[in-house]
């Protein structure tokens, strides 16, 4: 699978048959591929004879193959492709897996509703004043990032630093991997930061 941080997969681990035998196959990891799983899942229950139960929680792309390198997993789902290290790791615990792409999705800047003043767009060059590490204490007004928009403090929601998708946006943005500012609001849970945005 080619390098691309959009890129949704599903990690599973060959033993995952052995938990459905048992009972309970357990799924963790993106909130981004959250709702494509956990829509799977509720198939699978509802599905006549089926002879497990499934657990389905978020805890980020990082956070869950963690957990499936570790073998607490029978599946992880992230928002990007499984890193080298995590390989390794997944090697070390003599955790076998295949991985399966389920598709491509786009990261989506949001503003409040009466943000007025960027309807026109806003531009890469403006995201990163906003986002790079050296942002963190010293850019908190929007008129700080372009002269034009309000003298209105700034309050960031984004994704945290076990998600893929923090990953690809400060890959993206800042030009390195989690290089990002760190005074804004956390979560690795979608829902979390619509409702604060």
């Amino acid at each position: 699978m080619a390098r691309s941080a959009a890129a949704l997969a599903l990690l599973a681990a060959l033993a995952a048959g052995q938990a459905a035998a048992q009972g309970l196959v357990r799924i963790d990891g993106s909130s981004t591929v959250f709702p494509i799983v956990e829509s799977a899942a509720h198939g699978y229950r509802r599905a006549a004879g089926s002879p497990a139960g499934v657990a389905v929680a978020v805890s980020g792309s990082a956070g869950g193959l963690r957990k499936f390198c570790r073998g607490e997993l029978d599946l992880a789902n992230a928002s990007r492709p499984i890193q080298r290290a995590e390989m390794v790791q997944c090697a070390q615990s003599g955790v076998r897996y295949f991985e399966l792409p389920v598709g491509v999705d786009a990261l989506t800047v949001v503003v409040h509703p009466s943000n007025d003043w960027l309807e026109g767009g806003v531009t890469l060059a403006e995201l990163r004043r906003i986002w790079e590490p050296a942002a963190q204490g010293r850019v908190v007004r929007w008129n700080q990032v372009n002269p034009k928009w309000p003298d209105l403090r700034l309050r960031l929601y984004g994704p945290g630093a076990d998600s893929g998708t923090f990953e690809y946006f400060t890959e993206a943005i800042a030009g390195k991997a989690r290089a990002s500012r760190r005074d804004y609001t956390a979560s690795e849970d979608d829902e979390v930061l619509v409702q604060a945005v």
